[in-house]
């Protein structure tokens, strides 16, 4: 298994991890800082979600080296009651945030049977689930989202005005890893629009439209002051306005619509927020609660359904962890770009 990036060769978790993590330390985060972030990109390849993986590397620096977002800055952590912590993040990334809140909201909901936490003037730029798994594997069941720019048109709207403001959700189960989901409240993710552009593959019907409202197959032409469509459109629509206003409204944070990154050339991130919950079960249905959830995985699984939410993730975990991981050739090519000091193109957007 070659520990260096070359060809189709294998490379460990471990020495992606630490390149991706030198790769930001010389953009300008610190080290504490840049493995956080590195954690998250490289967890999205080992789990296969490559669009929000070394995909999204280019952004972040594009971002540092603009000064949109700080990498060294130190968030600062308020314990305001018994179940609240909020975090300034001092725009900065909202992973830093969450890793210095994590340890007080845990045993906030160990002690109350629940903790909120509010993160604000924040940078989100990567997949939800590696935020609320961890607190899952302590026991905990877990509910985050984040709001973004507007890049979606609400349905029955004629601009954009909402992000695509993704939720995550972490249920913990009896002997086995939690159950995760992670989407977006539209039809398709910005990442995964991002993907199709790099691979020059069209985009399926009914995820998008151009820059004047009519529906579009090409994500270059979406990306190009288009928009994307809600999922289920009135239903995705009433998300994502939640979304906004946990995320942003009741953290303090800037809305979708509220977004100056523009004036900083190569900016990607969202300055904006993050809604956290944490619930104990045990305070709740108490040692009855995972036996009901695995009644419940099994009238699903009898009922014909294969898979539980987070199973394709963990089976590429597995073999990720047995193997390696197998970049493929554009993101070689990105990881050595970066490596040599070149910036994130201008013009590309998240």
């Amino acid at each position: 298994m070659s520990s260096t990036l070359g060809g189709s060769d294998f490379i460990s978790i471990e020495a992606l991890t630490s390149q991706v993590t030198d790769i930001l330390v010389a953009h300008r985060m610190t080290p504490q800082n840049a493995q956080i972030i590195a954690l998250t990109i490289v967890a999205a390849e080992v789990d296969g979600s490559r669009s929000h993986g070394i995909q999204r590397l280019g952004g972040y620096i594009g971002s540092l080296n603009s000064g949109w977002v700080d990498g060294v800055v130190a968030p600062v952590v308020e314990d305001c009651s018994a179940s609240l912590v909020k975090v300034d993040a001092r725009n900065g990334f909202a992973q830093v945030a969450l890793a210095a809140a994590s340890e007080l909201a845990k045993s906030k909901a160990r002690r109350e049977g629940l903790a909120m936490v509010a993160i604000r003037d924040s940078h989100h730029f990567a997949s939800l689930w590696p935020d609320v798994e961890p607190f899952s594997q302590h026991g905990f069941i877990a509910l985050t989202m984040v709001n973004s720019r507007s890049r979606m048109v609400a349905w029955g709207g004629k601009r954009k005005v909402l992000g695509t403001n993704p939720i995550a959700f972490a249920c913990p189960r009896k002997g086995r890893p939690p159950l995760v989901f992670d989407q977006a409240s539209s039809v398709m993710s910005q990442g995964d629009v991002l993907l199709h552009a790099s691979r020059g593959d069209k985009l399926p019907n009914g995820i998008g439209v151009d820059k004047d409202g009519e529906p579009t197959v090409d994500p270059r032409v979406l990306l190009d002051g288009g928009a994307l469509l809600p999922y289920s459109g009135a239903k995705g629509s009433s998300i994502a306005f939640m979304v906004e206003i946990l995320a942003a409204a009741l953290t303090g944070s800037r809305f979708g619509f509220e977004d100056t990154s523009g004036v900083f050339p190569g900016a990607q991130t969202s300055n904006a927020g993050q809604f956290l919950l944490l619930i104990d079960p045990n305070h709740v249905a108490g040692e009855a609660f995972s036996d009901r959830v695995e009644q419940l995985i099994s009238e699903l699984t009898a009922a014909g359904t294969d898979r539980m939410p987070g199973d394709r993730r963990y089976q590429c975990r597995a073999a990720a962890r047995s193997n390696g991981i197998q970049l493929d050739e554009r993101s070689i090519a990105e990881i050595a770009r970066l490596s040599n000091g070149q910036t994130c193109p201008e013009g590309k957007s998240k």
